[in-house]
C-alpha cells in the first residue's frame, strides 16, 4: 500500500520496489559458483605476479606490469558477466547469427595479414598499444549458443533434435572449426570437439550420431599422421607428453620442465613468490599455458588441489544449473559450457603433469590473458543467468 499523496510518495515507492528486486536477484545468483570463480581468479592474479616478476624485473621494466593488466582484465571480465546475467538469456536466440556471424568473421581476419603470430599460433588481431585479440576464444561462446538455439528448439512429437538439426548443428560448427584449424589452433578444435559431443548427448540426439562423430574424428586423426598431413615438428609437439626424455632440449622441454617445477614443490610447496623454478624461467609461457606448474611448485599440492577442488565446483554447480534450468535451451547452454570449461581445465592441467598432449589452452579463470578472461567470464554469466531464470516463468 502507497502512504501519503503526491508524485514524491509514488517515486519513493517505485524506488524501494527497484532496490527489492535487485536485492532479490542478488539473493538469486549462484553464490558457491561465484565464490569459486572469485576465489580462482584471486589465486590466479597471485600466481600470474609470481611467473612475471622476477623475468620483467631483469629486463628493467615494471614487475608488476602483468599483475596490473591481469587484474583490469578480471574487473572487465567480471563486469561482462555481470552484464551477461543480467540479461535473460532466452533473448539470445534472436542474436544468435549475429554473434555467429561475428566469431567466424573475426576467424577469417586471423588467416588475412590482419592476423599475427604468437608462440607459433597464427590467433591472433593486433589492435596495437598493446592490445590483441584472439578470435577463437569467443568463438567457444558463439558455438555454444549457436548449438544450444539449433538443438533445444521445441519440436512436436520428438524426443530430441532430428537428422536435419543435426547436421544443420555441424555444418555450421564445422565452419570455425576449420578456421581455427588452419590456424593452427589444435587446443581450440578440441575444445570444439568436446561441446559438440556432449550437446549433442544431452539434447536426446540418437546415439549413433556420437558413435559415427567419434569414430569419424579417429579416422580422420589417422589419416592425419598416415598421409603426412602434420608437419613434423607438430607431429613432434603433439607427441612429447609420452616420452619427454627422448628429446630434451627439443620438443620435450615444456613437459620435462612442468614435471620438475610441479614435482619439486611437495606436499605444501616452497612458498608464493619464492619457486626456484619460477624465478628462473625454466618453464615458458608460466603466465598462461604452464600457471599450474606455478601452483604446484610454489603452493605444493595442497595448493594445487585447492585450485583443482575450486574449478570442480564451477562444474559442479555448472551441471546443477543445468538440471535445473527452465527449458532445453538454458540447459544446453549450462552444459555447453561445463563442458567447454572441464575439458580446458583437464588439458590445461594434464599437459603440465604429463598425461595430456601440450596444446596452449590456457587455465579458465587462473590464467593470464584477456580474451580468455573475458570469454571465459561470459560463460560464467551466461550460467548464472540460466540460473536466476531457472522457473519456466521468471
Amino acid at each position: 500500500m502507497i502512504t501519503g499523496s503526491g508524485v514524491g510518495s509514488v517515486e519513493a515507492y517505485a524506488a524501494r520496489r527497484t532496490w527489492q528486486t535487485r536485492l532479490a536477484g542478488l539473493r538469486r545468483l549462484d553464490w558457491p559458483l561465484f565464490l569459486a570463480v572469485l576465489a580462482l581468479s584471486l589465486v590466479g592474479a597471485l600466481l600470474v605476479r609470481s611467473a612475471t616478476f622476477h623475468l620483467l624485473t631483469e629486463q628493467g621494466k615494471d614487475p608488476e606490469s602483468f599483475l596490473k593488466r591481469h587484474v583490469l582484465n578480471l574487473i572487465i571480465g567480471f563486469v561482462l558477466g555481470g552484464v551477461v546475467t543480467v540479461l535473460d538469456y532466452r533473448l539470445l536466440r534472436a542474436y544468435v547469427p549475429i554473434l555467429y556471424g561475428v566469431a567466424c568473421v573475426g576467424l577469417l581476419v586471423v588467416l588475412t595479414p590482419l592476423g599475427s603470430t604468437i608462440n607459433g599460433s597464427h590467433s591472433w588481431i593486433v589492435l596495437g598499444g598493446g592490445f590483441q585479440v584472439q578470435p577463437s576464444e569467443f568463438a567457444k561462446v558463439g558455438l555454444v549458443v549457436l548449438l544450444a538455439m539449433i538443438l533445444g528448439e521445441p519440436r512436436d512429437g520428438e524426443i530430441g533434435p532430428g537428422r536435419r538439426d543435426v547436421l544443420l548443428a555441424l555444418a555450421l560448427a564445422g565452419l570455425p572449426g576449420v578456421l581455427i584449424m588452419l590456424q593452427p589452433d589444435l587446443g581450440t578444435t578440441l575444445v570444439f570437439i568436446a561441446v559438440v559431443l556432449g550437446m549433442l548427448a544431452i539434447s536426446g540426439a540418437q546415439k549413433r550420431w556420437l558413435f559415427g562423430l567419434v569414430g569419424g574424428g579417429a579416422a580422420a586423426a589417422a589419416a592425419v599422421f598416415f598421409f603426412g598431413l602434420l608437419q613434423d615438428y607438430q607431429i613432434a609437439r603433439f607427441t612429447a607428453f609420452l616420452n619427454p626424455e627422448a628429446d630434451p632440449r627439443g620438443a620435450g622441454y615444456n613437459a620435462q620442465q612442468a614435471r620438475i617445477a610441479i614435482g619439486s614443490g611437495g606436499a605444501f610447496g616452497k612458498g608464493l613468490f619464492q619457486g626456484e623454478q619460477t624465478g628462473g624461467h625454466f618453464v615458458p609461457e608460466q603466465q598462461t599455458d604452464f600457471i599450474f606448474t606455478v601452483a604446484g611448485e610454489e603452493l605444493g599440492f595442497v595448493g594445487a588441489a585447492i585450485i583443482v577442488a575450486l574449478l570442480g565446483v564451477v562444474l559442479w554447480r555448472g551441471l546443477r544449473i543445468a538440471t535445473q534450468a527452465a527449458d532445453l535451451f538454458g540447459t544446453l547452454v549450462a552444459t555447453g559450457v561445463v563442458c567447454w570449461l572441464g575439458f580446458q581445465a583437464f588439458e590445461n592441467i594434464g599437459m603440465t603433469i604429463g598425461i595430456m598432449p601440450i596444446t596452449g589452452l590456457p587455465l579458465p579463470f587462473v590464467s593470464y590473458g584477456g580474451s580468455a578472461t573475458f570469454a571465459n567470464m561470459i560463460a560464467f554469466g551466461l550460467l548464472q543467468a540460466v540460473h536466476v531464470r531457472r522457473r519456466a516463468f521468471d
